[in-house]
């Protein structure tokens, strides 16, 4: 479905983003995987993804939070492949903290990461796909982009950011052959959300499966995490021809914690 077409997925190392970048390698789509880690272990992990999916697969290791960096994966991306048809911002970090006693250094990472990041992204990314007349802009935000959580103020604001842009973006190419979307999901059993469950289960003075049953998972109706798959065939829907009137959106994959 996606041959010929180049995909750019940040924090696409492990987690939702691997998974993201999988499924569109597998949809036939050239990849550049952007992520920290071993250089031995990506290089692993870049060659099997390419060995088993038959698509060309790159990684570069910018650090999203600096803008020169992101401006510069996006040049390395057209540079390698021709162009970046697919841009799915996916990176981010977390911190547990009250309001007031929130470090500001953490603040301001989490913003960069997650909010600003995309921003510079779609701002480097945009001109080549309007010249092209195509593009597909997802931005993994989360359920905390339409609703909050205590102790997470920094994320739940970045978050309702990635919504906000997200919404702007889309209103601005509505007529060029673009579409931005915002994939929202719950509790998604990865990495980051591992750390999370030792970071609640720390501030509630709880067990890490009390944690998980009784403050995680409380909040989706279904009673299980969201699996990276599901996210993955999502993104990869966004990007078909069929979905080219869905723009603007910010659609829920939460297990039914939205909806209550």
């Amino acid at each position: 479905m996606l041959k010929g077409k180049t995909a750019l997925v940040t924090g696409s190392t492990s987690g939702i983003g691997l998974a993201v970048a999988t499924a569109l390698a597998r949809e036939g789509a050239g990849v550049m995987l952007n992520g920290f880690g071993d250089p031995a272990a990506i290089e692993e992990l870049r060659a099997g993804l390419e060995a088993a999916t038959g698509s060309r697969v790159r990684h570069h290791a910018a650090d999203v939070a600096v803008a020169a960096e992101v401006a510069a994966l996006v040049r390395a991306t057209e540079e390698s492949f021709g162009a970046v048809d697919i841009l799915v911002n996916n990176a981010g970090i977390q911190f547990l903290s009250a309001v007031d006693e929130f470090p500001e250094e953490r603040w301001k990472a989490i913003q960069d990461v997650v909010l600003n990041a995309g921003f510079h992204a779609i701002k480097a990314a945009l001109p080549g796909m309007k010249r092209r007349g195509w593009g597909r802009i997802i931005n993994v935000s989360s359920a905390h982009g339409l609703v909050a959580s205590p102790f997470k103020s920094a994320y739940v604001a970045a978050k309702h950011g990635v919504v906000g842009l997200t919404r702007s973006v889309a209103l601005e190419v509505a007529e060029a052959g673009i579409t931005c979307n915002a994939i929202c999901p719950g509790y998604v059993r990865t990495p980051l959300v591992e750390g999370q469950i030792d970071g609640l289960a720390q501030l509630h003075g709880l067990s890490r499966e009390k944690t998980v049953r009784d403050v995680i998972l409380s909040t989706q109706p279904t009673r299980r995490f969201v699996e990276v798959e599901e996210i993955a065939a999502l993104a990869v829907y966004l990007c078909g021809e069929m979905a080219r009137s869905i723009t603007g959106a910010a659609l829920s994959i939460d297990g039914g914690w939205t909806a209550r």
